[in-house]
């Protein structure tokens, strides 16, 4: 089982959104065998969404500035 992609781009998503699509995705990788070759696109994903939420921090901790 992998999580349907969200509906609207990554960054458009709320924060709840967000966490809740990178829980589905973590969950994925635990419950996918290790030789599937879907892991690589789940991971990707997972990447892109850590990111997202990295950059939503700093801007978080800088104030927006």
């Amino acid at each position: 089982m992998t999580p349907d992609p969200p509906p609207h781009r990554l960054s458009a998503l709320t924060t709840y959104e967000l966490t809740r699509y990178r829980r589905d995705l973590e969950h994925a990788l635990t419950a996918i065998p290790g030789t599937a070759p879907v892991r690589a696109l789940l991971h990707t994903r997972l990447t892109e969404v850590l990111a997202e939420q990295q950059a939503r921090t700093r801007l978080r901790d800088t104030g927006g500035r």
